[in-house]
């Protein structure tokens, strides 16, 4: 990362900006949404470990973006590997090419759709997505190397994790998960995650459920118009990653995300991060994690007509968690191809459309 120059592959920006340690925007649709960015060098450090790339490797990318990343494998693989990059939109892969050759790294670039792969040069030792995927395609386990490596920022009952799976005949095992957040994948096999505003269009709180989840939207809006509730857990403050996954079991579960003003102004309880946190919908009630202003316990805000129950349910499954280990758990994923029946611990199954994901949650009982 010292020697590749990233300012190259964001043209136009400053310097700061280009060697700063967040996300820069690339391209955008008509709407101004984002379509395409070069991620955080952080993130990217971070995906490239988990990766392991090996001199000698074969590479495919999904998500060319900036062709910085795929810069980033070239040099790693060395010469006697070989690095592929798909990107689905011509503009997009147009300007990465441009930086690619400019700076003389030698990347085999193609426009289509990620998710089908590129079959012309598998089997790969390595396939890195680098977008917000909602399943494991079939084409990406199938061009795979046996034993090879995948990285996919994998959406799981809402949750974003970019998961290192390693290939074992048809299954895939994770090796390490990181939280992360990724542009969600482009194509025909494309999974958006619903939106349902709580408090009206553009209301103070929104919801964003996904895998297929059922809700009464009409009802869910007008959860503000009663009065809420705060149910306190007596736990301390904790980073969410195994929390969340916990909690993904609960029906509705959910990412809910508040509106600033309307947090400043006191009209909702602030949820756990400014982004927001992990919730439940209800019926008309949701419920999401908030934390006490200064960090020392977690508790849970609701509103709706069932506010103080659902208020303590979650409650009371985050002290369950809690029972059971809490942060001293670790949690896995195995993808397996779709239809297959789930291992008798999964905690979490998720049914897709090319994939069955199971999840496991494992150690640390402080009962025993």
């Amino acid at each position: 990362m010292g020697e590749v120059p990233r300012d190259a592959f964001v043209p136009g920006s400053a310097l700061a900006e280009a060697y700063g340690s967040g996300p820069v925007v690339t391209h955008r649709d008509e709407a101004g949404v984002a379509i395409s960015s070069a991620s955080a060098p952080g993130v990217v450090a971070t995906m490239l470990e988990q990766l392991d790339v090996r001199e000698g490797h074969r590479v495919l990318e999904i998500g060319t973006g900036t062709g910085y990343n795929a810069a980033l494998l070239t040099r790693l693989v060395g010469p006697s590997g070989a690095v592929t990059s798909i990107e689905y939109d011509k503009d997009v892969a147009d300007s990465a090419r441009g930086a690619l050759s400019r700076t003389g790294y030698e990347v085999e670039l193609v426009v289509g759709d990620g998710a089908e792969g590129w079959a012309a040069t598998a089997p790969y030792d390595r396939i890195i997505v680098t977008a917000g995927a909602w399943d494991v395609t079939a084409a990406w386990r199938d061009q795979l190397a046996d034993g090879g490596i995948l990285l996919v920022p994998l959406r799981m009952a809402g949750l974003t994790r970019a998961v290192a799976l390693r290939r074992d005949g048809e299954v895939l095992r994770s090796e390490s998960l990181e939280p992360c957040g990724f542009i969600p994948l482009r194509g025909v096999d494309a999974v958006a995650e619903q939106n349902v505003w709580v408090g009206g269009q553009n209301g103070d709180l929104l919801l964003r459920i996904d895998d297929g989840g059922l809700v009464d939207v009409e009802a869910a809006g007008r959860a503000l118009e009663y009065p809420g509730a705060i149910v306190w857990t007596g736990i301390e403050f904790v980073m969410p990653e195994i929390l969340d996954f916990w909690l993904a079991r609960l029906p509705g579960f959910c990412r809910v995300l508040a509106s600033r003003d309307a947090v400043e102004a006191g009209r909702i309880t602030s949820p756990q991060f400014p982004w927001g946190s992990m919730g439940v919908v209800s019926g008309g009630t949701v419920a999401y994690l908030t934390v006490t202003a200064d960090f020392s316990q977690l508790g849970v805000a609701s509103y709706g007509p069932d506010s103080q129950e659902l208020a303590e349910q979650v409650s009371a499954q985050i002290r369950e968690w809690k029972a059971d280990g809490g942060p001293r758990m670790s949690v896995s994923v195995e993808v397996h191809p779709a239809g297959a029946q789930p291992q008798p611990d999964t905690w979490l199954l998720l049914v897709k459309k090319d994939s069955t994901v199971m999840i496991t949650m494992r150690g640390g009982d402080l009962r025993q």
